[in-house]
């Protein structure tokens, strides 16, 4: 079992490749990956904070800003040779952090106009968006391969944040639906995201079963 994702990987290099030259000026700036890390962290919760007043086309350019930053801390890692074990795990952390900062302003955001269906979606989004992360880690943890599925981080940023620019320019959830549909998207592809890990890991696991202990050894 192998489900990719809706961006080939062979996009993803491509990104990353050209990410490579911003990252590496930012480095002659004196900036290291973990700097970035934490700037990534700080322009999400500013996109959360401007979801939670309600400016929601501001929140969604915001939040594709720090996306921009989780792409390039580990640009300028690669591109500089300071790959560490506590820079992948302060990376991860803090985009799973940062992501859920911005769901929950959505989701005061979405209180505070009236719009208690945005608040719940938001909700739901960020409780499947947070499994879809745990079952690659938890996989990994066990020494399973977990990273298939969907709708991994960068397809949800860029769904939430279509949502969060149309919503703005449309008056609001009160006046659109855009940014509930995304949520309802963004809800449904991480459910299947996560499904999809569990039965990769399942397929994984009865493979190690089926083969003969000698070979495992």
């Amino acid at each position: 079992m192998g489900e990719q994702s809706f961006v080939s990987a062979e996009l993803r290099d491509r990104m990353r490749g050209s990410a490579a030259p911003f990252a590496t000026a930012l480095g002659r700036l004196g900036l290291t990956p973990n700097v970035l890390t934490l700037s990534g962290f700080v322009i999400s919760c500013a996109a959360a904070g401007l979801a939670g007043v309600q400016l929601w086309l501001a929140a969604g350019v915001v939040s594709v800003l720090g996306a921009v930053f989780d792409m390039l801390d580990g640009a300028l890692a690669r591109a500089t040779g300071r790959t560490s074990k506590l820079g992948g795990f302060l990376d991860s952390t803090f985009d799973r952090w940062g992501e859920a900062v911005v769901y929950a302003g959505i989701t005061a955001g979405g209180v505070y106009a009236s719009a208690p269906g945005v608040a719940l979606l938001a909700v739901l989004a960020m409780s499947s968006a947070f499994m879809v992360s745990y079952t690659r880690a938890k996989a990994e943890s066990l020494g399973f391969r977990g990273e298939v599925g969907i709708a991994p981080r960068p397809e949800r940023i860029v769904i939430l944040a279509a949502g969060l620019g149309a919503a703005g320019l449309t008056g609001g959830p009160a006046h659109g639906a855009w940014l509930q549909a995304s949520l309802a998207i963004i809800f449904v592809l991480s459910t299947i995201t996560t499904i999809q890990r569990i039965w990769y890991v399942r397929s994984q696991a009865a493979s190690n079963d089926a083969t003969p202990k000698e070979e495992q050894q």
